[in-house]
């Protein structure tokens, strides 16, 4: 094997930030409450729903309470499981970056803070869910992005060595947690982050996936 490639979810393989604010939007207009343009996915998705929900009811000029959060968290669940693919997609090129990895040897994973049944049925619409050895999401492990353990077992749960590993990721928490797991990470430019992903400072930056073979060669792999 010639290591262990572990991606990021929302905003690294795939854009899914139509549906997941669609899902928000149902809420927010359930509620009363005036929804948000798919634009405002890039400063509230990337922690998890529940974060998004705090966020966007926030934005929408209602905070949640701790009660309130968890009963619309159960009820986003629900409804975004539902209509998990109904806009979303792989980005450009992803699909054939993964298959040409995975054909010379890589172990794929995904590491994300989406749950882990919503991942896995996302991934299996948008037809890639064969070429991964490994889905970690959110209630996994008994930890989650940005804690580096989270990036280490799903290393180990795809098989792989983290000393030969590298992460891919959209934001903060991918490059945090890749940090403090000493994993080497490949930041993208087009996902959902507050914070541009070239002020992160990955080890490598790509554009579109087209570069990402290229990417994983300049760290030696």
């Amino acid at each position: 094997m010639r290591g262990t490639l572990v991606f990021d979810l929302d905003g690294t393989l795939a854009e899914t930030a139509p549906d997941i604010m669609a899902t928000l939007n149902h809420l927010l207009a359930r509620e009363g409450l005036q929804t948000l343009p798919v634009s405002a996915a890039r400063g509230l998705v990337g922690a998890g729903a529940r974060a998004l929900l705090d966020r966007g009811f926030k934005a929408a000029g209602e905070p949640l309470g701790p009660e309130r959060l968890e009963a619309l968290f159960q009820d986003f669940l629900v409804h975004y499981l539902d209509h998990i693919a109904d806009l979303s997609h792989l980005f450009e090129g992803a699909d054939a970056a993964l298959r040409l990895c995975k054909e010379e040897g890589f172990a794929l994973a995904v590491c994300t803070n989406k749950p882990e049944p919503h991942s896995r049925a996302l991934i299996e619409k948008l037809g890639a869910l064969p070429l991964f050895d490994a889905i970690a999401g959110r209630e996994t492990f008994p930890f989650c992005k940005p804690d580096p353990r989270h990036i280490i077992e799903t290393i180990r749960l795809a098989g792989g060595d983290p000393t030969r590993s590298i992460m891919v990721g959209d934001s903060r928490t991918d490059v945090d947690a890749a940090r403090g797991a000493g994993v080497p990470v490949i930041g993208v430019s087009f996902g959902y982050t507050d914070t541009p992903m070239q002020d992160l400072a990955p080890d490598q930056l790509i554009h579109h996936f087209d570069e990402l073979r290229g990417a994983v060669k300049a760290l030696g792999f």
